[in-house]
């Protein structure tokens, strides 16, 4: 069932609500007049809020027309064309804003902690993004990381291997986005912080599995506190949870500032994106506190290599097709006696294409929003007033058959030159667009290419024994409905 634009989306931004008539006519040649053509309120809410099933489908009096609606106590208008998405964000300005941080700030104001990329805005906003996407966001720069990448890679394939042999046939794994889960947060926190944090031991430190439940109930409450408003408004931070994730992180940071003060005292060079950060003398000691806080948050709860590796493998398994066009892929490329390394991706089309195409199906964040502050937005004959609210519909326009033909089918080679017919740039862009896309990109596509291919090098990954259907739900993010169990058969010679 295809969701509609209006699945889940925070708040508007400050300022005033929408008008009755939000859509009205441009300037254009005849009489002036107000049109509710293309407004519809459709939004259901299905199960807890923090367990949506997919949404009915979406609706236009006209297709590709902009829509309205509500959710909670917002109104948004709702997005679901990828023509008009791009006639969108090509308008957004400098600062875009995604959407109303506000209790997320107060969360921060109330303990005092400093904001960083998600909770700033306009001219701050801009400038710590400035200092944070050098050497991040080119191919080149991520390259940088490789090694780190690779020596995580390593490290799952040992808990892999730990966990499969612990099964009763002795190569199921059971709850494959966890283990997965683990691999992408130690993974990041490796890259921020340049400190292992132990997420892929047997047992993970109290530390680190108190920091992941803190993460986790953050996000689960605030869909409850965004649709359904607390009483009291002191009582909105609370609703977050405890502030774990930047203390945590200043314990960290302050730990590398006194390697850092050592390694020049040496004269030694200084490398990786948190000694970056810290001798860039570009941020304060506040801002890094908040901004890889922030970034770690970012890497936590989108779980986008997680999810889209968990995905990828459940639909592989399902496939074997695919999967052995896959493997024959990367034997021709890697050599049996050596494990695949960033400079093999480019050499590899289909793994990059079974990466997009699960990104298609299972887009991490089925909609997000954006918030024009600075100015009127002109779409087709509407115009739109400053302060509007836009919810942009990432799931509805990557499942439309308009644009991906049989869409709910897993078909890598869609994404292959030559075949098929193209599809609309903004249909699928999983990682956002301009200003506002995601600042870890790179990183996020390097772990999952070298992951996918490191475990299709090693194993043979079969279903559930049981032939258990998974599906998926979003809460807030996209994630599966029940744990993914996957038998994973040893490869001859694998390295």
């Amino acid at each position: 069932m295809c969701p509609s634009q209006t699945s889940l989306t925070h708040s508007r931004c400050r300022g005033e609500h929408l008008n009755p008539e939000p859509i009205c006519r441009a300037s254009s040649p005849g009489p002036e007049h107000t049109s509710s053509a293309g407004i519809s309120s459709a939004a259901t809410l299905r199960g807890e809020p923090e367990l949506v099933q997919h949404p009915p489908p979406h609706t236009h009096t006209h297709p590709g027309m902009p829509a309205r609606s509500t959710f909670g106590h917002y109104e948004n208008i709702n997005i679901g064309s990828p023509e008009v998405l791009e006639q969108l964000l090509r308008q957004e300005g400098k600062y875009p804003m995604r959407s109303d941080m506000a209790l997320w700030k107060e969360h921060r104001d109330t303990r005092r902690l400093p904001y960083g990329p998600f909770t700033e805005e306009g001219e701050r906003w801009y400038r710590l993004r400035q200092v944070l996407n050098k050497r991040l966001l080119k191919p080149s720069e991520a390259a940088l990381y490789a090694g780190a990448i690779g020596e995580v890679v390593s490290d799952l394939m040992v808990r892999l291997r730990d966990e499969r042999s612990r099964s009763p046939s002795g190569v199921l794994v059971c709850d494959v986005a966890n283990l997965l889960y683990r691999f992408a947060l130690e993974g990041i926190s490796y890259i921020l912080f340049e400190t292992r944090i132990g997420c892929l031991r047997r047992q993970v430190p109290a530390e680190t599995q108190h920091f992941i439940d803190s993460i986790n109930l953050m996000f689960k409450n605030s869909i409850f506190a965004t649709v359904f408003p607390l009483p009291s408004p002191p009582l909105a931070p609370s609703a977050l949870g405890p502030a774990v994730p930047v203390p945590a992180g200043k314990t960290l940071i302050d730990r590398k500032m006194e390697e850092l003060e050592g390694q020049v005292e040496r004269g030694k060079e200084v490398s990786g994106y948190l000694s970056y950060l810290l001798a860039s003398g570009r941020l304060s000691l506040e801002e890094v506190y908040g901004s890889v806080a922030e970034l770690l948050l970012a890497g936590v709860d989108t779980v986008r290599t997680s999810n889209t590796l968990s995905w990828a493998l459940y639909h592989l398994s399902r496939d074997l097709g695919i999967q052995e066009a896959l493997y024959q892929e990367l034997t021709a490329v890697v050599p049996p006696d050596r494990v695949p390394g960033a400079e093999d991706i480019p050499k590899m089309p289909l793994l990059r294409a079974v990466i997009k195409e699960t990104l298609r199906i299972y887009p991490v964040v089925p909609t997000n929003a954006r918030v024009f502050w600075e100015k009127d937005i002109v779409i087709g004959d509407y115009l739109f007033p400053k302060n509007t609210l836009f919810v942009l519909a990432h799931y509805a326009m990557s499942h439309d058959e308009t644009h991906f033909p049989e869409p709910e089918r897993f078909l890598p080679q869609r994404w292959l030159r030559g075949y098929g017919s193209p599809h609309h740039p903004f249909s699928s862009i999983p990682f956002g667009y301009g200003v506002r896309a995601c600042v870890g990109r790179r990183i996020a596509e390097l772990e999952m290419h070298l992951a996918l291919a490191r475990i299709i090098q090693a194993f043979e990954v079969r279903p559930d024994p049981r032939g258990v259907e998974v599906t998926s739900v979003s809460r807030i993010v996209l994630v599966a409905d029940k744990p993914i169990n996957l038998e994973f058969v040893a490869r001859p010679a694998a390295p």
